[in-house]
């Protein structure tokens, strides 16, 4: 075996890779290209890895943004994979194998971590940070806590950006299609003094017109639109062979629509939209159109330092945003002779804003050569974030802003043992500290509130074991412990107007999850087809769910008493013919809530048809109810044919597709807030010449214009927000 530090000069400026610079699927002449990943922070041969890791290339998910997508178009792409939001395209929510937070608050804590650069992106705003000039997505699935800290007992979620060689390279890739869509993005880099300094430029801009009328006020295009620039400098300075600093500065604005939520657009018994939906029309008679903007800048600088057989790695990393959303909730209007559309109960206009972020991180490593019979890493890391989070409603509730305050410290260690040439042990340990502390700004009238802190300490660990049985099959098995910090929700505070209350916060303590999983990696015929599975069991004690919304109206977290997951993933891929590339992604996840006395209020009004049990409260049982957000299945898959063209070019031929099962929205199960079967594709038909240096494409997403459920609003009615228009287009990329 053979594993591999990122020591200096060779491996930082070797940051633009093929998966880069190609536009064709990650396959080589005569067989599919070796695949490196992270997923220790070490940089590893995919197949070598005992974790459960996917990969999407830069190009793959460059091509399914053409269409103005956000890092939710992510979703299904790679098995047990999960991503939505009703925040728009700002906070958005990450499920693996099942786990994950329904919770809509800005302060929300998740169990998958997004990590952008090596910075984690911790608070939900910063999770939704632009995608562009990407070399590679990965994702490691299962419990991350011993290498990636405290908030992945789910697993992570890495992006890798383009960065500075010493070589010049350049790409340029601009998109156009329904509504005025424009997806622009690009790439510039090279040596400013050979050896020594190169930077990299990059930007993207996105927009589309608004398209969807406002029926009540008779305005037409008023929503659905957005505009986002964002853009990175990246500057690696390597004075000698031994030292390397990356430095990168960001930074993003944006602005555009909220999510459109739909007053009763499903019909009781039924989950299938009706009649009242119509995809370029809402009916609201507040929320200003529903208005949505974020801006945040950051940075970080990484240094390697080759000690000679130990590498010193620091990385330093300071994020800030701020950002406010507000949405007619209700989805409807109260209009002289009643509400429309259908029976809503009462109004609901509210902005939920971050007024100021602030993240700041420091992880040390030492790590050995990587290739040794032993090696290892050690880190200490350092988290710290503080956020002041707004609720304002047109009239009610009256604003109340609160302080969420995060400060968490680790040291980490893993190693790595050779006990023969084919079979590798690999065990690390974590150990962190995690303090949240919470405290009101300004309060409603009536309302009190004390000062609130939550705070643990766990350890996080792994064991796995690879078996190298032959040259193209391996075989391993790894159990792994996780842990997520205390968590403080406090936005019922600003519910809780006139009402005499004191601390309506809730706080859930500290979960953990023991998992259990076992597969094997594979390059089959010559190294032309690739072919990955693995099955997995975990149990999560002391499990920490959101109540959103139901008759109360309410966002709570509380714990649950256990939570059981198992079921199975497998990633193909295949080079058929020099000119037939397919790769395609199953996932079954089977998730069960297991606390006998747990319940919670269902939909209000008496809106839906509740298939749990009720207790003398009226409230729903969910023990042996699936996770909420948590597809029961995934199935994805890509494919590509090629025709060649004289004798510098080639015509091409791509689609992908995204099925999503059964889905349950909420805690409590019912006829209406599920879906089950989504599916989305995808189309791209063109020529490329000299080797990807120039592409034209025609592309469609979502080609079938398929109308998907994607999440529903239970306190007030049947309401459900859908999924993006088909939007048709043409692409152009050029590269150097």
């Amino acid at each position: 075996m053979t594993r591999s530090t990122l020591p200096a000069r060779a491996a930082l400026a070797a940051g633009v890779s093929a998966i880069a610079l190609t536009a064709s699927p990650v396959y080589a002449q005569g067989g599919l290209d070796t695949i490196i990943v992270t997923a220790q922070k070490r940089e590893e041969n995919q197949q070598e890895v005992p974790i459960s890791v996917e990969t999407l290339s830069g190009d793959r998910f460059a091509g399914i943004q053409a269409a103005g997508e956000d890092i939710l178009a992510l979703s299904a792409r790679v098995p047990s994979l999960y991503a939505e939001s009703s925040n728009g395209r700002l906070a958005p929510r990450f499920y693996i194998r099942g786990l994950g937070n329904v919770d809509f608050d800005v302060a929300a804590s998740q169990p998958v971590s997004i990590v952008m650069d090596d910075v984690v992106m911790e608070n939900v705003v910063l999770k939704s940070a632009p995608l562009f000039d990407i070399q590679q997505v990965e994702v490691s699935r299962g419990p991350q806590g011993t290498l990636f800290g405290r908030n992945t007992p789910a697993g992570v979620v890495k992006f890798t950006t383009v960065k500075p060689s010493d070589d010049f390279d350049a790409i340029a890739q601009v998109a156009y299609g329904t509504f005025n869509t424009v997806t622009a993005q690009g790439g510039i880099g090279g040596p400013i003094i050979a050896d020594i300094l190169s930077v990299r430029l990059s930007g993207l801009y996105q927009r589309r017109d608004d398209w969807i009328d406002n029926g009540v006020t008779g305005e037409d295009d008023v929503m659905g639109g957005f505009e986002e620039l964002a853009g990175r400098l990246q500057v690696l300075f390597t004075p000698t062979e031994a030292v390397s600093l990356l430095l990168n500065v960001h930074g993003r604005d944006y602005e555009g629509t909220s999510a459109l939520f739909r007053a009763n657009i499903l019909s009781p018994g039924s989950s299938e939209l009706n009649g009242n939906f119509k995809r370029d029309t809402v009916w609201y008679d507040g929320g200003a159109n529903n208005p949505q903007e974020s801006d945040g800048w950051g940075g970080s600088a990484k240094l390697d330092w080759d000690l000679g057989g130990v590498t010193f790695t620091s990385i330093t990393g300071y994020e800030t945003a701020s950002s406010s959303s507000r949405g007619d909730i209700d989805g409807g209007a109260f209009l002289p002779g009643g509400s429309f559309p259908g029976f809503i109960p009462f109004p609901s206009d509210t902005q939920d804003s971050i007024d100021d972020l602030d993240q700041f991180t420091q992880e040390i490593r030492l790590a050995s050569s990587g290739d040794n019979v032993l090696d290892w890493q050690i880190g200490f890391y350092y988290f710290d974030s503080d956020a002041l989070v707004s609720t304002v409603g047109d009239g009610f509730p009256p604003l109340t802003t609160l302080r969420h305050q995060n400060e968490s410290w680790a040291v980490f260690g893993q190693g790595s043992y050779d006990l023969t040439d084919q079979f590798t042990i690999t065990a690390g340990v974590r150990y962190t500290e995690d303090d949240r502390d919470f405290s009101a700004v300004t309060l409603p009238p009536l309302v009190t509130v004390n000062p609130t802190s939550a705070s643990d300490d766990d350890f996080s660990w792994d064991v796995s074991a690879l078996y190298k049985v032959t040259d193209g099959f391996n075989i391993y098995a790894r159990v792994a412990r996780g842990f997520r910090g205390p968590t403080i929700q406090g936005r019922d505070v600003a519910f809780a107007a006139f009402s005499g209350s004191v601390d309506p916060q809730t706080v859930a303590t500290s979960e953990t999850i023991l998992s259990y999983e076992a597969g094997f990696k594979s390059e089959l015929l010559d190294n032309r087809v690739r072919l990955n599975a693995d099955a997995y069991y975990y149990t999560v004690d002391d499990q920490q769910f959101s109540i959103i919304g139901g008759a109360g109206n309410i966002n709570q977290v509380v714990n649950a008493d256990k939570g059981v997951g198992w079921g199975f993933e497998a990633d193909a891929e295949a080079a058929l013919s020099e000119n037939f590339y397919i790769g395609a992604g199953f996932s079954y996840n089977n998730t069960e809530i297991k606390d006998a006395l747990l319940a919670t209020a269902p939909c209000g009004s008496g809106a839906c048809t509740v298939l749990d049990p009720l207790n003398g409260l009226g409230q729903a049982l969910i023990d042996g109810n699936p996770f909420p957000n948590a597809p029961e299945l995934t199935f994805n898959v890509f494919a590509e044919y090629t025709v060649p063209f004289r004798d510098h070019g080639e015509f091409f031929a791509n689609t992908d597709w995204a099925v999503q099962g059964k889905t349950n929205f909420f805690l409590y199960e019912s006829a209406e807030f599920q879906s089950s079967g989504n599916t989305e594709g995808g189309l791209r038909i063109g020529y490329r010449a000299e080797s990807g240096a120039y592409e034209a494409a025609f592309f469609a997403r979502n080609i079938l214009d398929a109308e998907n459920l994607k999440g529903g609003i239970d306190f007030n009615n049947l309401t459900g927000f859908v999924n993006e228009p088909r939007i048709v287009g043409f692409q152009l990329t050029v590269r150097n």
